[in-house]
């Protein structure tokens, strides 16, 4: 179990809603740390993931028989619930609406990407302020680092892998540069803070 300080705590003690980010690289840590993700998680998680609209690649359906959460696309006027996972559609941005409803959006791409991690990360700390937390993992460019900053603007959580332990650094470097993190763990960390988050009392 992670010793986590009483700062870390209240932040988790109040969490809405959990936003994960990754691209190249960071998959496999992502459906590792979704597989540790408990079912009576109290919140809904929203997942961006790099990929390409061109490429069929059933994404959810192989995780959902994987993991303990639900696992879906995301659907446009979709309410998140809680203990599920919903992942931004191949070529569409993943936004939060103020009823806390997902929609979808074809606006153009960030950093080259659609979705983006800084646009659904943004969105969600618009939405929920201090009660978002993220956690940011491997990838080859900088989308991600600029929505950290809206979380830990908001007053939210702001996780990242070590980019020591990444394929590829870039991505959580970037984040951790722009000193928007206030947590940096490794891979076996960030699995084991995954499993504990159902031990912190649920205030929203």
């Amino acid at each position: 179990m992670l010793e986590l300080s009483t700062h870390i705590v209240y932040k988790l003690q109040r969490t809405g809603v959990l936003v994960l980010g990754c691209s190249a690289g960071g998959f496999e840590l992502l459906t590792h740390i979704l597989q540790a993700l408990p079912p009576t998680l109290p919140y809904g998680v929203l997942a961006v993931i790099h990929r390409n609209a061109r490429y069929e690649t059933h994404l959810e359906k192989k995780l959902a028989d994987k993991c303990a959460i639900g696992i879906k696309a995301a659907a446009d006027k979709e309410p998140i619930e809680s203990a599920t996972a919903y992942f931004a559609p191949a070529g569409y941005h993943l936004l939060v609406e103020p009823n806390r409803s997902l929609s979808l959006d074809v606006s153009e791409p960030v950093h080259f990407c659609r979705p983006s991690i800084d646009v659904t990360m943004q969105s969600a700390a618009d939405v929920y302020g201090p009660a978002t937390a993220a956690i940011l993992l491997s990838g080859a460019n900088k989308d991600g680092a600029m929505g950290m900053m809206s979380i830990h603007r908001a007053g939210g959580l702001c996780i990242a892998q070590d980019p020591r332990y990444a394929e590829i650094d870039t991505m959580p470097a970037a984040a951790v540069a722009l000193g928007g993190v206030h947590l940096i763990l490794r891979n076996d960390e960030l699995i084991i803070f995954s499993k504990q988050l159902s031990n912190y009392t649920f205030r929203n």
